[in-house]
């Protein structure tokens, strides 16, 4: 459904723009239906990039982005098939406007021609999906409601329409750990519905938990990717072992993160693939530096 083809962005930095800078480098990798993929690297790796380049609010400097073999292109036809959730529910309402004017200007833009009294019925069926109360949501400001209960009625609204690909970026970073819960439990149905989900985080636990796949990003280009249980418990490329040393644990002291170690894939990775370590499982090389580009 979903396909990366070696994508690039570039940005032009410094004074007058003399200098560029490669955020995304070469990045491919595809969501099938009714999959959750994870994108995980820390803060700078280009995770939200990559989400703003799949949903038409970046422009690609090279390669190519397609659902269901048509490329990009922002508009009312896209938007019917992919929508995205972002890290802070507060900053998609107008505090002004009561939360449920976002249901209403789906259906200005998509469904014209359905009556009130079917919409409303569409809308009320739709935030019970969500596992909300209608009575309790509707009607009210967002600053009556809690970020989780903001976060269900974004992906209430994108239900509404005919949902393809769902990019879920940091959506629960902002919430307490029992409304976390609540939601990745909610993407998890959706996944049963048949749909599509990238799933951008920092997260590893939170990854781990929900996708059947792992892509793991280092300076905008992937290191490590694979089946979910096979990138976590087995973690080949340095940088990957460094993510996942750096999470917490309750009952035992944190580790030093290994320094980055001579690369085993460099000859492979110096013709600009990805060496396949075991199965669903690649690599890359770990000296990204030093590797031919």
């Amino acid at each position: 459904m979903l396909k990366l083809d070696n994508v690039t962005k570039v940005y032009k930095v410094g004074a007058f723009g003399g200098k560029v800078f490669a955020a995304v480098d070469g990045v491919s990798f595809d969501v099938q239906a009714g999959e959750v993929v994870s994108l995980i690297g820390e803060s700078g790796s280009g995770k939200s990039t990559i989400g703003k380049m799949i949903l038409g609010l970046a422009s690609i400097t090279g390669g190519s982005i397609t659902v269901d073999g048509v490329p990009v292109k922002p508009g009312k036809d896209y938007y019917r098939h992919v929508q995205g959730v972002f890290q802070d529910p507060f900053s998609c309402y107008n505090p002004v406007f009561k939360a449920d004017r976002v249901f209403r200007m789906i259906k200005e833009a998509y469904y014209p021609q359905v009556g009130e009294k079917e919409w409303d019925e569409r809308v009320r069926s739709t935030v019970r999906d969500v596992r909300l109360d209608p009575d309790q949501v509707l009607g009210r400001y967002p600053h009556q409601l809690s970020g989780g209960q903001l976060q269900r009625l974004l992906i209430a609204r994108a239900l509404l329409l005919d949902l393809k690909l769902l990019v879920a970026d940091e959506i629960t970073s902002m919430l307490d750990a029992s409304t976390r819960i609540d939601v990745l439990n909610l993407l998890a149905e959706l996944k049963e519905r048949g749909l599509g989900v990238l799933y951008v985080t920092h997260d590893l636990s939170l990854g781990n938990y929900l996708a059947e796949r792992t892509v793991v990003l280092r300076r905008g280009t992937v290191v490590e990717m694979g089946v979910t249980g096979k990138v976590f418990g087995n973690p080949l490329h340095p940088y990957t072992r460094q993510l996942l040393s750096a999470v917490p644990r309750l009952h035992s002291p944190w580790e030093d993160a290994a320094p980055m170690q001579t690369c085993h894939y460099h000859e492979n990775a110096a013709s600009g693939a990805m060496f396949e370590a075991e199965p669903g499982h690649l690599v890359a090389c770990a000296q990204l530096d030093a590797c031919p580009q």
